[in-house]
């Protein structure tokens, strides 16, 4: 089984990427998409993570954009949080590993990839990268950001230029999407992977 690893800054194009990749049968795991779940109503951190940090679970409910406010520009703070939240999505992910076993390839989308140390464990690493002046309009088009928070949260993130470097493949989504899907195309053609996996 190959393991491929879909990852980039904040504002890049991960998720329409990987929608890619996923039209052409490979399954995909969303590491945000997993941290939203365990995060939501009913989700298994909900409890755990309103105890850590008082006041920002009401009725069973995290709020999110509280959350944030404690630990963006607290590292200790951050620090616990992904305490919590790390293993619970590192056994999310073997879990999916497990359901897809027989699949010939998997692709992991994980945006703090190597702020995490986590790269050693894929075969290939795919990073998708934009000019910045895309990256900043698309992230500020987000309801609830700030120049200062994209700041903050850049400021936290591995450089654009160190992920493409440290990348096997780039992907720059800074034009079309049909360039976009040719890219994608080219890379599964490289890995000798066809659509439907």
């Amino acid at each position: 089984m190959m393991r491929i690893a879909l990852t980039g800054s904040i504002g890049m194009g991960k998720s329409t990427v990987a929608q890619m990749f996923g039209r052409a049968g490979i399954p995909v795991f969303d590491a945000d998409a997993e941290v939203r779940r365990l995060q939501g109503p009913g989700g298994a951190l909900v409890e755990h993570i309103g105890e850590r940090f008082p006041g920002t679970v009401s009725g069973g409910v995290l709020d999110r954009d509280r959350l944030a406010g404690m630990v963006l520009e607290d590292p200790l703070q951050l620090a616990d949080l992904e305490k919590i939240v790390h293993p619970a999505v590192r056994l999310a992910r073997e879990e999916f590993i497990d359901r897809n076993r027989d699949a010939p390839t998997l692709l992991f989308e994980i945006p703090l990839l190597f702020e995490t140390g986590g790269e050693a464990e894929f075969d290939k690493i795919v990073v998708v990268s934009a000019p910045p002046e895309t990256q900043r309009e698309r992230v500020l088009e987000r309801p609830g950001m700030t120049e200062e928070k994209f700041a903050s949260i850049l400021e936290r993130q591995v450089p654009d230029a160190d992920k493409r470097v440290r990348a096997d493949f780039v992907i720059d989504t800074g034009h079309d999407l049909s360039t976009t899907e040719r890219q994608v195309r080219d890379i599964l053609a490289c890995l000798g992977l066809r659509s439907g996996g």
